[in-house]
């Protein structure tokens, strides 16, 4: 009996305190060792009696059942949920335990667990966060009548979880009628605050669409899409609008329709903090990655953004002088203006001086740092940053804007794509053009009607026909410096145009150069009727037909190329053939192509049947080789998020092949796009409708071509202006002034 007693000694850690006032819990240390022992007797002895009994066991003395039938141990996220819970609330079940025994069939002290493993680990770990001690009393039912991994089971299966609709209103209610926040509440059952916050805005759902969750004719996904907002009277009208798809994006899409994203280029300008002091409010969707939220007051928004833009504008006017600016949300496309560009200046010696010193150290740090592999010191790195900013600022002083252009001009103020603005400046308004001298002896005021000059105020003053006037006149011998009657001249340049014809169609180069000349007066000469060729180049934006197009880097190179030949053009339209004919043959081929390509309109709309120009369109591309991957990417906001599931896995399987597109088969749309966008980034993957075919041109085919060229006029002797050697210099030979624009190609070469 003594070594029984001693036994039992073992497991006493309690004190007074730790003892229950329950009668019927027996605590270790204030019995009897005879009642001790009996209690960690062998079933055989004392089975009967003990099952069913209350006690107070030291932690310490608790061991996991292997008779458990749970198998898979509990997740680390539920035993904190559990340690927190305990915490805030004590352990409010018992747990079930039967003795252990030893070899010999006598009791070892500690005790299986056959219900409450979850509650033991949660004891234990803040045992060893030392929140309590290690020999902390847990009140425990011994049980030695049932089968131990009979009950452990029962006690997993047959039971029924709080259903999610009564549990998220429950969390409301304590927040409502106890204050609580979502800290606390998430202290208290062992949650994120994140979660809390979940479940109370689900627990806000309109009471119609709980009900209708409860039924089961919504899931989760789509009670969670409801959610994006509070406002219950438009999630019942959205709901009550819902066809057969009730897709969460569906629901979400429609909820947030008024609303701005986050992400969107005016939120971005204005920014979440100047848009919240302006007493707008923003809107989080607590169950997807909304990217910073919903901007709910969008006519707010659209306000603050064309305030700032006006704000940018007038610094504008005030810095460098502009007749006008005005602030567009949208770059004004159809603005209809004639545009100037910056004319070559000479810099001064000092800036020419400073532009060589600069470029000179420039060369020299880059020649010292090139070969390291390391990241270069702060000091050199910001002096790196400095450099190319003077370099910069000097290189822009090289053009300038003619100080007459800027005092009649304007400029315009726009958001571009990328939420920054954007400045297009020397925009001429008709009202400000320059009066041009009238010709053919027309005086300022007077028109010419039916062959009868009249002056402003209706007088006629000379009938250029002879057949109005005075009649006593028609005998004159007349003036032969008046000009000849408007019949006559049409009569004698249509004549002249017959013979012009003629004369074009024998000689390509100079037919090259008329079309070229007709291409740029209109391109870069807006409003200006100076093009003797009725050829009218027609060039589509695309702005309205994709988002942000204008801010690609795409976009940005065509600009800069075309901004590149306007800075070029001379200032007189006049000067245009001179300009065009003085040019080198490759340039011409350049300027001729960067024309013709403004006119390339592939654009595909849905009530347009134009099969055979796409068609050509692809026969373009074929010849040009185009590759769309050097321009465009798939991403979520590009692609991947506006096609369906079904198309991002297909594009997944086809760039990176069947194991890819199943890792995120079972993805929602959202994710699934983005992981998309990270896997087909550096494939160069392209939708059938941006990809090129590049059909084999058979050899005796080529080479056909090559024979007939060869005998063409142009291969042969001193042609045109530019002579023999002009014809045959090709790729390589830049513009006149070398403004580093891409190569044109050779006279030969476009033959081909």
């Amino acid at each position: 009996m003594a070594r029984t007693a001693k036994k039992a000694k073992a497991v006493t850690t309690t004190t007074a305190e730790d003892v229950a006032t329950d009668e019927n819990v027996i605590s270790i240390g204030d019995v009897s060792a005879d009642v001790i022992a009996a209690l960690l007797a062998p079933k055989s002895i004392a089975a009967e009696s003990t099952s069913g009994a209350e006690i107070l066991i030291p932690l310490d003395r608790l061991k996991k059942s292997p008779r458990n039938a749970r198998k898979t141990p509990h997740s680390n996220e539920t035993v904190e949920t559990y340690a927190a819970s305990i915490a805030a609330k004590g352990i409010l079940q018992n747990l079930v335990v039967e003795p252990e025994f030893g070899p010999d069939g006598e009791p070892t002290g500690f005790y299986f667990v056959t219900i409450g493993e979850g509650r033991r680990l949660a004891q234990a770990l803040r045992a060893k966060r030392k929140e309590i001690a290690q020999d902390e009393p847990v009140r425990c039912v011994i049980d030695t009548g049932n089968d131990p991994f009979e009950i452990s089971l029962d006690e997993n299966v047959t039971r029924s979880n709080l259903l999610p609709a009564d549990q998220f209103e429950a969390f409301r209610e304590l927040a409502e009628q106890r204050g609580w926040g979502a800290e606390e509440i998430a202290a208290r059952f062992g949650v994120t605050a994140h979660v809390v916050k979940q479940r109370l805005r689900l627990g806000a759902v309109s009471p119609k669409l709980m009900q209708v969750y409860r039924d089961g004719d919504l899931n989760l996904d789509q009670l969670m899409a409801f959610a994006v907002t509070d406002d219950h009277a438009r999630q019942e009208q959205v709901y009550d609008g819902l066809g057969y798809n009730r897709e969460a994006y569906i629901i979400r899409r429609e909820l947030t329709r008024t609303h701005v994203q986050a992400n969107d280029r005016k939120a971005i300008f204005v920014g979440a903090e100047a848009y919240i002091e302006a007493g707008g409010t923003i809107l989080r969707d607590l169950f997807t990655e909304d990217r910073g939220g919903y901007f709910e007051d969008a006519v707010l928004l659209d306000r603050l953004v064309l305030e700032k833009l006006e704000s940018i504008a007038a610094d504008l006017r005030a810095a460098e002088g502009w007749k006008w600016t005005e602030a567009f949300i949208d770059y004004p496309h159809a603005h209809g203006l004639r545009r100037v560009y910056p004319q070559p200046v000479d810099m001064s010696a000092e800036d020419l001086a400073a532009r060589e010193a600069a470029q000179t150290e420039f060369d020299a740090l880059t020649a010292e740092w090139e070969n390291t592999d390391e990241d270069l010191p702060p000091d050199v790195d910001q002096r790196f940053k400095e450099l190319e900013a003077e370099i910069e600022r000097l290189d822009a002083m090289r053009h300038a804007y003619d100080p007459e252009a800027v005092g009649c001009g304007g400029a315009f103020v726009s958001l571009n794509y990328e939420g920054a603005a954007r400045i297009e400046r020397g925009f001429i308004r008709p009202e400000d053009e320059k009066s041009q001298p009238e010709a053919d002896g027309i005086e300022n005021g007077e028109t010419v009607i039916d062959g009868v000059r009249v002056n402003a105020d209706g007088e006629v003053i000379a009938d250029t026909d002879g057949q109005g006037g005075d009649p006593a006149r028609e005998e004159d011998e007349g003036d032969a410096a008046q000009p000849v009657s408007d019949i006559l001249t049409r009569d004698l340049t249509a004549h002249r145009t017959l013979g012009l014809r003629l004369a074009v169609g024998e000689q390509p180069e100079i037919a090259l150069i008329a079309v070229t000349h007709a291409l740029a007066a209109q391109t870069f000469y807006r409003g200006v009727e100076a093009n003797v060729l009725e050829i009218r180049p027609m060039s589509a934006p695309l702005s309205g037909h994709a988002d942000g197009i204008e801010d690609t880097a795409a976009a940005r190179m065509l600009a800069d190329r075309h901004a590149g030949w306007a800075t070029d053009m001379p200032r007189d339209v006049a000067d245009l053939w001179d300009f065009i004919t003085g040019l080198d043959q490759a340039s011409v081929m350049a300027l001729f192509a960067h024309c013709a390509s403004l006119t390339v309109n592939a654009v595909k709309q849905p009530w347009e049947q134009r099969p055979r120009a796409q068609r050509t369109a692809d026969r373009l591309a074929a010849v040009l080789a185009l590759d769309m991957s050097q321009h465009w990417r798939p991403t979520a906001r590009s692609y991947l998020g506006r096609v369906t599931k079904a198309h991002i896995l297909a594009a997944v399987r086809e760039a990176c092949g069947d194991e890819a597109a199943e890792r995120i088969a079972d993805m929602k749309k959202a994710p699934m796009a983005e992981a998309a966008e990270q896997l087909l980034g550096r494939t160069g993957w392209l939708p059938p409708l941006l990809r090129t075919e590049r059909p084999a041109v058979p050899t005796s085919q080529a080479d056909g071509i090559a024979d007939a060229d060869a005998s063409h006029p142009a291969f042969a002797g001193d042609v045109g202006p530019f002579g023999a050697e002009a014809w045959e210099e090709g790729p390589g030979h830049r513009h006149a002034d070398d403004d580093g624009m891409d190569d044109g190609v050779g006279f030969s070469e476009a033959a081909e």
